[in-house]
């Protein structure tokens, strides 16, 4: 069973099937270990759907009138939506499980399949999620406190973090060992980093493009 402390984040399993009787059986098995879900008939009315940006996974058809469920697979890459695919299928075949597994799906399952079978795969894609989207969470505190830095103390940090002692970044900036200090103090305090492994932690995290400046 997964369950938070507030019900409108709890992760959500979006059931997207062209089978009405397929979509009620997955959803109250679902509903059976304490999984909120909700139902689509087809990959147009998911991406229509505010609840695509919710935490959870995706039990997808394959095959469906209108666009496949690989077809929205890569729709939701191209968009740069990470959300988590179960597919289950009764017309599956090995080039397709070989394209969904390749990209990115958690399974590939064949209708009929096993309950347990089922709710391992969907507790496994919830999982996932919610772990990414912790780290995205991460990263986005260390982004917004990096924003906070001045270039100079951007620059210190990447120095920094690249294992360079006080008196190599004074040369290499062309500033005093003492105003390395102030930065290098400033730095931590504004990065909230209580060592200098978990400031390099934190730089390490951050999107490559502000490591490459070093600036914000």
């Amino acid at each position: 069973m997964i369950s938070t402390a507030a019900s409108e984040e709890a992760p959500l399993v979006l059931i997207v099937d062209d089978d009405a009787e397929v979509r009620t059986a997955i959803s109250e098995l679902m509903l059976s270990v304490g999984i909120d879900s909700t139902c689509y008939g087809s990959t147009r009315e998911l991406l229509e759907s505010p609840l695509l940006d919710r935490a959870g996974c995706l039990v997808l058809d394959v095959r469906m009138p209108g666009s496949s469920g690989l077809d929205l697979q890569q729709h939701l890459t191209a968009a740069g939506i990470s959300k988590p695919i179960v597919f289950l299928t009764g017309h599956g075949d090995i080039p397709m499980s070989v394209q969904a597994m390749k990209a990115g799906a958690v399974d590939f399952l064949t209708k009929p399949v096993r309950d347990q079978t089922l709710l391992d795969a969907v507790v496994a894609g919830v999982e996932r999620d919610v772990a990414e989207r912790a780290s995205a969470r991460i990263v986005q505190q260390h982004v917004e406190r990096f924003a906070t830095l001045t270039p100079r103390e951007g620059q210190v940090m990447r120095e920094v973090a690249r294992g360079r002692l006080n008196k190599q970044i004074a040369y290499d900036l062309g500033i005093t060992e003492i105003t390395v200090k102030l930065h290098r103090s400033n730095v931590m305090k504004k990065m909230q980093a209580a060592s200098v492994g978990e400031l390099i932690r934190a730089w390490e995290k951050l999107p490559l493009a502000l490591r490459e400046n070093g600036t914000a």
